[in-house]
Protein backbone atom coordinates (compact mmCIF):
# COMPACT_ATOMS: atom_id res chain seq x y z
CA UNK A 1 0.00 0.00 0.00
CA UNK A 2 3.09 2.07 -0.06
CA UNK A 3 2.81 2.72 4.01
CA UNK A 4 3.66 0.40 6.81
CA UNK A 5 0.32 -0.83 8.92
CA UNK A 6 0.42 -0.41 12.51
CA UNK A 7 1.26 -2.85 14.69
CA UNK A 8 -2.04 -3.27 16.36
CA UNK A 9 -3.80 -4.08 12.66
CA UNK A 10 -0.95 -6.24 11.53
CA UNK A 11 -1.40 -8.02 14.86
CA UNK A 12 -5.53 -8.79 14.87
CA UNK A 13 -5.31 -9.65 10.93
CA UNK A 14 -1.95 -12.36 12.36
CA UNK A 15 -4.95 -13.29 15.41
CA UNK A 16 -8.00 -12.66 13.49
CA UNK A 17 -7.56 -12.49 9.81
CA UNK A 18 -8.45 -16.30 9.38
CA UNK A 19 -10.82 -17.00 11.67
CA UNK A 20 -14.24 -16.03 9.68
CA UNK A 21 -16.59 -17.03 12.38
CA UNK A 22 -14.65 -13.92 14.40
CA UNK A 23 -14.55 -11.44 11.89
CA UNK A 24 -17.35 -12.38 8.71
CA UNK A 25 -20.85 -12.74 10.56
CA UNK A 26 -22.11 -9.27 10.14
CA UNK A 27 -19.92 -6.85 9.84
CA UNK A 28 -17.11 -8.18 8.41
CA UNK A 29 -13.36 -7.62 8.42
CA UNK A 30 -11.59 -6.82 5.03
CA UNK A 31 -9.21 -9.22 3.75
CA UNK A 32 -5.58 -7.91 3.93
CA UNK A 33 -5.76 -8.02 0.16
CA UNK A 34 -8.95 -5.82 0.24
CA UNK A 35 -7.33 -2.88 2.40
CA UNK A 36 -8.11 0.59 0.72
CA UNK A 37 -7.90 4.17 1.35
CA UNK A 38 -11.13 6.43 1.35
CA UNK A 39 -9.50 9.38 -0.59
CA UNK A 40 -12.61 11.61 -0.66
CA UNK A 41 -11.95 11.88 3.59
CA UNK A 42 -8.27 12.85 4.06
CA UNK A 43 -7.44 9.43 3.79
CA UNK A 44 -8.97 6.84 6.03
CA UNK A 45 -7.65 3.24 5.46
CA UNK A 46 -10.84 1.30 5.77
CA UNK A 47 -10.53 -2.50 7.27
CA UNK A 48 -13.99 -3.24 8.03
CA UNK A 49 -17.53 -2.76 6.12
CA UNK A 50 -21.35 -3.43 6.95
CA UNK A 51 -22.62 -6.50 5.32
CA UNK A 52 -24.14 -3.93 3.22
CA UNK A 53 -22.28 -1.37 2.84
CA UNK A 54 -23.85 1.04 5.04
CA UNK A 55 -20.91 1.56 7.49
CA UNK A 56 -17.38 1.57 7.32
CA UNK A 57 -14.75 1.24 9.83
CA UNK A 58 -10.97 2.73 9.74
CA UNK A 59 -8.02 4.36 10.75
CA UNK A 60 -7.06 8.11 9.56
CA UNK A 61 -3.47 7.89 7.46
CA UNK A 62 -2.59 10.74 9.63
CA UNK A 63 -2.51 8.21 12.89
CA UNK A 64 -0.76 5.15 11.32
CA UNK A 65 2.53 6.47 12.72
CA UNK A 66 0.85 5.34 16.33
CA UNK A 67 1.27 1.91 17.22
CA UNK A 68 -2.52 1.61 18.44
CA UNK A 69 -4.23 3.95 16.65
CA UNK A 70 -7.95 5.33 17.15
CA UNK A 71 -10.56 4.08 15.09
CA UNK A 72 -13.35 6.26 12.96
CA UNK A 73 -16.54 5.37 11.79
CA UNK A 74 -18.72 6.20 8.74
CA UNK A 75 -21.94 6.10 7.70
CA UNK A 76 -21.05 7.73 4.00
CA UNK A 77 -21.41 10.77 5.66
CA UNK A 78 -18.39 12.39 7.89
CA UNK A 79 -15.93 10.08 9.96
CA UNK A 80 -16.46 10.03 13.81
CA UNK A 81 -14.53 8.88 16.22
CA UNK A 82 -15.43 4.95 17.26
CA UNK A 83 -12.35 3.57 19.51
CA UNK A 84 -9.28 5.29 21.03
CA UNK A 85 -7.47 2.32 20.24
CA UNK A 86 -7.32 -0.57 17.44
CA UNK A 87 -6.93 -3.21 19.80
CA UNK A 88 -10.19 -2.22 21.55
CA UNK A 89 -11.59 -2.01 18.11
CA UNK A 90 -10.30 -5.62 17.30
CA UNK A 91 -12.69 -7.02 20.78
CA UNK A 92 -15.03 -4.87 20.14
CA UNK A 93 -15.60 -6.75 15.89
CA UNK A 94 -14.42 -10.43 17.68
CA UNK A 95 -17.86 -9.16 20.51
CA UNK A 96 -20.43 -8.47 17.72
CA UNK A 97 -19.65 -11.15 15.19
CA UNK A 98 -19.61 -13.69 17.77
CA UNK A 99 -23.00 -12.41 19.74
CA UNK A 100 -24.55 -12.04 16.22
CA UNK A 101 -23.27 -14.92 14.68
CA UNK A 102 -24.57 -17.46 17.17
CA UNK A 103 -26.97 -19.85 16.78
CA UNK A 104 -28.41 -19.23 20.52
CA UNK A 105 -28.69 -15.19 19.53
CA UNK A 106 -32.15 -13.61 20.41
CA UNK A 107 -32.71 -9.83 20.59
CA UNK A 108 -35.26 -7.52 22.64
CA UNK A 109 -36.25 -3.79 22.60
CA UNK A 110 -35.33 -3.05 26.70
CA UNK A 111 -37.76 -1.48 28.68
CA UNK A 112 -36.51 0.38 31.21
CA UNK A 113 -38.07 -1.75 34.18
CA UNK A 114 -35.68 -4.32 33.39
CA UNK A 115 -32.30 -1.96 33.48
CA UNK A 116 -31.81 -2.66 37.02
CA UNK A 117 -32.07 -6.75 36.32
CA UNK A 118 -29.49 -6.14 33.50
CA UNK A 119 -26.96 -4.31 35.85
CA UNK A 120 -27.66 -6.96 39.13
CA UNK A 121 -26.99 -10.22 36.98
CA UNK A 122 -24.29 -9.03 34.49
CA UNK A 123 -20.67 -7.36 34.56
CA UNK A 124 -20.29 -4.83 32.63
CA UNK A 125 -17.57 -5.49 30.38
CA UNK A 126 -14.16 -2.78 30.37
CA UNK A 127 -14.87 -1.76 26.72
CA UNK A 128 -15.42 1.72 26.38
CA UNK A 129 -19.20 3.23 25.10
CA UNK A 130 -18.67 3.61 21.70
CA UNK A 131 -21.45 4.22 18.67
CA UNK A 132 -23.69 2.07 16.88
CA UNK A 133 -23.52 2.81 13.56
CA UNK A 134 -26.84 2.54 12.53
CA UNK A 135 -27.97 5.32 14.41
CA UNK A 136 -27.02 7.77 17.11
CA UNK A 137 -30.47 7.04 19.14
CA UNK A 138 -28.82 3.99 19.46
CA UNK A 139 -26.14 4.72 20.69
CA UNK A 140 -23.77 4.05 23.35
CA UNK A 141 -22.98 0.31 22.89
CA UNK A 142 -22.43 -0.89 26.12
CA UNK A 143 -21.37 -4.70 26.94
CA UNK A 144 -22.36 -7.28 29.44
CA UNK A 145 -22.01 -10.94 30.52
CA UNK A 146 -22.55 -13.56 32.95
CA UNK A 147 -21.25 -17.33 33.25
CA UNK A 148 -22.62 -18.63 29.67
CA UNK A 149 -24.22 -15.09 28.37
CA UNK A 150 -22.85 -12.21 26.36
CA UNK A 151 -25.11 -9.25 26.17
CA UNK A 152 -24.65 -5.93 24.21
CA UNK A 153 -27.11 -3.24 25.18
CA UNK A 154 -27.62 -0.47 22.52
CA UNK A 155 -28.69 2.80 23.27
CA UNK A 156 -29.74 4.67 26.61
CA UNK A 157 -33.03 6.65 25.13
CA UNK A 158 -36.04 5.36 23.79
CA UNK A 159 -34.38 3.13 20.92
CA UNK A 160 -32.94 0.55 23.72
CA UNK A 161 -32.10 -2.96 22.64
CA UNK A 162 -30.35 -5.81 24.05
CA UNK A 163 -29.14 -8.67 21.62
CA UNK A 164 -27.92 -11.58 23.52
CA UNK A 165 -26.66 -14.89 23.51
CA UNK A 166 -25.99 -17.84 25.45
CA UNK A 167 -24.28 -21.42 25.38
CA UNK A 168 -26.98 -23.42 24.99
CA UNK A 169 -30.78 -23.35 24.51
CA UNK A 170 -31.32 -23.84 27.76
CA UNK A 171 -29.22 -21.23 29.34
CA UNK A 172 -30.94 -18.64 26.56
CA UNK A 173 -34.60 -19.59 28.03
CA UNK A 174 -33.09 -18.73 31.60
CA UNK A 175 -31.55 -15.22 30.29
CA UNK A 176 -34.86 -14.56 28.90
CA UNK A 177 -36.74 -15.71 32.62
CA UNK A 178 -33.86 -13.46 33.77
CA UNK A 179 -35.33 -10.40 31.59
CA UNK A 180 -38.82 -10.79 30.13
CA UNK A 181 -39.37 -8.81 27.60
CA UNK A 182 -40.48 -9.09 24.47
CA UNK A 183 -37.82 -11.15 22.52
CA UNK A 184 -37.31 -11.67 18.77
CA UNK A 185 -37.32 -15.26 18.47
Amino acid sequence: MGFPLPAALRSGYALFGRRDDLTRNQDPLVPPSGLYVDEESDGVLVFREENQSCAFWGIPLAELGRQDPPVVLSTGREWTPFLERMSLAWVELALTELLLGSQHYDACELPAARLPALHTLHTRLPLPDHPMWASWDESPIRWYAAPGRLLRHDGLGNLRWLHATARTPAALAALHADLPAAWVR
